[in-house]
């Protein structure tokens, strides 16, 4: 049964995932426009790519922040290759974008295949530990996502532009740190395609609400079950997608039907 106590745990969790979600909503539907899907998975892939080999090299390890700033590196060098290849090559980005992931994870394979510790460094990465995120974890990732938030208010023509995967990168590394590359890949996608059919007012909104559902059923369900906490919000998130697309579904339906017997 879920237990009242965990709360200390669930709530910076939630805030976790509002953080996370507060960027990844507006970037899922940016992704899904340019039809670079897997353009999240290579980027937090690549990121996750310089998080091992700072943590290989003990030199970088000592350096203050490195866990943030070698990473960052990492995936902004991956999404300006991505935004150079954009241009030369874009009848076959998708699958370029598909390779460089593969070669990022078979490269942190490779260099963790001889750590002693490398597997739980790779399913940590991989899988994230939202549960265990502590406040500390949170200021930097807030102060920055509201940066990007205010300046896409101010001028949301930085979706249009290259500027986009540098935005992606920043946001990408920040996240892959917070809750793991699968939900990170998760947040961006399933609410932008929960609502993609969408031709309703507040589209955002409901892709925001599509979000936060899946992430309170994801935790509740992770906390009460002893479930991993990145595999169960990634499930719920699902869950959640499907239902509204078939909400949707239903709608039209429905509202087809009320129109045939009107004629």
């Amino acid at each position: 049964m879920f237990d009242l106590d965990l709360l200390s745990i669930l709530l910076p969790a939630f805030v976790a995932g509002i953080l996370v979600l507060s960027t990844h909503v507006v970037l899922g539907q940016q992704v899904l426009k340019r039809g670079i899907i897997f353009i999240d998975l290579a980027i937090a892939q690549v990121a996750a790519l310089g998080a091992i080999v700072g943590h290989l090299n003990h030199d970088i390890e000592a350096l203050p922040f490195s866990n943030v700033w070698m990473p960052a590196l990492f995936a902004i060098a991956g999404a300006a290759f991505i935004a150079w290849l954009s241009k030369r090559m874009a009848d076959e980005l998708e699958a370029i974008i598909g390779c460089f992931y593969v070669l990022a994870a078979v490269a942190a394979m490779l260099l963790l295949s001889n750590d002693p510790h490398g597997a739980e460094m790779l399913k940590q990465l991989m899988s994230g530990q939202i549960l265990w995120v502590s406040w500390g974890q949170l200021i930097l990732p807030a102060c920055i996502y509201s940066a990007i938030l205010l300046a896409l208010i101010y001028r949301p023509s930085l979706l249009e532009g290259r500027a986009f995967y540098l935005l992606f990168a920043v946001v990408i590394t920040l996240s892959v740190e917070l809750v793991g590359v699968y939900l990170v890949f998760s947040s961006l996608i399933l609410p932008a395609l929960a609502v993609n059919h969408f031709s309703g007012r507040f589209k955002l909104g409901w892709a925001y609400l599509v979000g936060l559902v899946g992430y309170v059923a994801g935790l509740v369900l992770s906390a009460s079950l002893d479930l991993p906490s990145g595999a169960a919000i990634v499930a719920t998130l699902a869950v959640t997608a499907i239902l509204f697309r078939l909400m949707l579904h239903l709608k039209a339906r429905y509202s087809a039907l009320e129109n045939e017997l009107r004629n």
